[in-house]
């Protein structure tokens, strides 16, 4: 067998597989990230907050726990062969949506979709690592995220104005239908496996292996716990964005196209922007990049709370997708440098898994606040705990 190269430039035709591979991962998310809180008000009638965010709890919590086992199985199972049992997943949910009769029906939609999520973006983010070798990596995470939230942001738009022009139901959902079969066949007939690049990277690397890769990658490490719990903390607030912006916006009278433009700039911003700031990752001191990334978005969201015209939130929408733009890939290529490369699947798993729980935790958080003060206030109470996350990194980070 040849021997493996590490580098993005020896191996590029597998990366941009997975790139286009990740693409069709994002758009599954961004099908539904419009219209289904609208959908849990009009069709079936839930008034709730807390019972609204119950598909965004169900797929936190799943995809969350998936993360964690494509970490542990990774190396047992193989990358690929993880990625294409998420896509066998992903086939279903399209036509859940579509015929549901309750929201529990929606509420299962969204739990297999967490797993969907959890086995598919892991595995290519873990490859794509793989791949390009330390050089790189920031770089890599930028393009992988880049390509996931883009799809995410222009699939939110796409099925938004499809619903605003033909209804709810059922012609956004056929957008899933198409990604899923996509992603199937793209991962059946094209993509390897990276096992052997874990192999080579291993040998040449110096990085002590963990004691014990779950407690030091969630807390104890002082330099994995800042990350980690940044991470649980972006995606609690995104959780929040994804569940209650649309409500927010739609009870300032809004139309369903005005919403789709403003929930849709967010992932958009947050996409195109990891094109540069995965590079910086590469470049510039991790610690500044998450800390000022964190920062942004906590200002941010404490400014949705006074605003009431379409042009600021379309401001406000852009600052948040910059914020989370320049802490994404860094999260990843920060876990990545820090743990040895026969830890790094599972390392990112455990990452993953906290990171993930924040859409559970910012759904529980945020409806129960709504729920009991209004909207406003569980904005204001997300942006706080941005920002005090963003100190944590500040004061508790090596600079690097």
């Amino acid at each position: 067998m040849k021997e493996v190269e590490l580098g993005l430039k020896n191996n590029w035709k597998q990366f941009v597989l997975l790139v286009i591979v990740n693409t069709f991962v994002g758009g599954m998310v961004g099908m539904e990230r419009t219209i289904l809180p609208q959908l849990a008000e009009e069709k079936f009638n839930l008034k709730v907050k807390t019972a609204i965010l119950s598909f965004i709890i169900i797929f936190g919590v799943s995809k969350a726990i998936t993360n964690y086992f494509t970490g542990v199985l990774a190396d047992r199972l193989g990358r690929r062969n993880l990625l294409i049992v998420g896509w066998i997943i992903a086939l279903p949910i399209p036509f859940i949506l579509i015929y549901a009769p309750s929201w529990s029906w929606i509420v299962f939609a969204n739990l297999l979709l967490g797993v969907n999520q959890g086995l598919t973006w892991s595995s290519t983010v873990v490859m794509k690592i793989d791949l390009v070798g330390q050089k790189d990596r920031g770089l890599a995470m930028g393009l992988n995220e880049s390509a996931g939230y883009l799809a995410v942001g222009g699939v939110a738009f796409l099925t938004g104005w499809i619903a605003s022009n033909y209804g709810l139901i059922p012609y956004p959902f056929y957008v899933g239908i198409v990604l899923s079969v996509l992603g199937l066949l793209f991962s059946v007939l094209f993509i390897k496996d990276t096992k052997h690049h874990v192999a080579r990277e291993s040998k040449q690397s110096s990085k002590a292996q963990l004691k014990r890769v779950f407690w030091e990658t969630t807390w104890a490490n002082k330099n994995l716990g800042s990350i980690t719990q940044a991470g649980l903390v972006n995606n609690l607030n995104d959780g929040m964005v994804w569940g209650l912006f649309p409500i927010l916006l739609a009870g300032l009278n809004f139309d369903l196209e005005q919403i789709a433009i403003i929930v849709s700039v967010y992932p958009t911003v947050w996409g195109l922007g990891q094109l540069f700031t995965g590079k910086l990752a590469d470049i510039l001191s991790k610690r500044s990049l998450m800390f000022w990334g964190m920062l942004l978005q906590g200002v941010a969201l404490s400014f949705m709370v006074i605003t009431k015209e379409f042009y600021p939130f379309l401001v406000l929408s852009a600052v948040l997708g910059i914020g989370t733009a320049l802490v994404y890939p860094t999260f990843l290529a920060g876990i990545a440098a820090y743990t040895n490369p026969l830890q790094r699947a599972e390392s990112i798993g455990v990452f993953r898994l906290w990171r993930d729980l924040g859409y559970a935790l910012g759904a529980i958080l945020t409806g129960v606040i709504a729920d009991l003060l209004g909207i406003n206030y569980s904005i204001m109470v997300i942006a706080i705990i941005t920002i005090i996350s963003s100190l944590i990194i500040r004061f508790r980070m090596d600079p690097g």
